[in-house]
């Protein structure tokens, strides 16, 4: 079963048609969609010109049987928690939302399909290469 999660970057990259990030998501099984992402988004449709459109194309994508949505749990919480101490072990900070997608990754065994360079920061992730 191949398993991504879609940062926010890749969403907005799916939605300009993207040809890589529509190739990855045709060929998912399951497409996972962080409650940290759905958060991003809502803030960039809010300071947007096109909120109500936004909004629409969310809500149809999210309906999409392969598409699922994921919540905070207090295994979520644990993955978090050891990411921020490695990366501050490591002087490697990385955006507090970032760290949440990634810990949603790690605990569904997905590939983060993004744009962010600074992913690879964090050992052990498996990400998407776009290229």
């Amino acid at each position: 079963m191949k398993r991504i999660i879609l940062d926010t970057n890749a969403y907005s990259k799916l939605l300009t048609g993207n040809d890589n990030v529509l190739d990855i998501v045709a060929s998912a099984d399951v497409i996972f969609m962080s409650i940290f992402v759905l958060g991003e988004l809502h803030a960039g449709f809010k300071g947007g010109t096109k909120n109500r459109e936004n909004q629409s194309i969310l809500k149809r994508f999210l309906t999409k049987p392969s598409v699922k949505i994921l919540l905070g749990t207090s295994e979520t919480a644990e993955v978090f928690g050891g990411l921020m101490n490695m990366l501050k072990k490591a002087g490697t900070p990385l955006p507090i939302n970032d760290v949440w997608i990634a810990a949603h990754a790690i605990e569904t065994g997905s590939v983060i399909v993004t744009y962010d360079l600074h992913f690879r920061k964090i050992s052990g992730i498996r990400l998407w290469d776009p290229i």
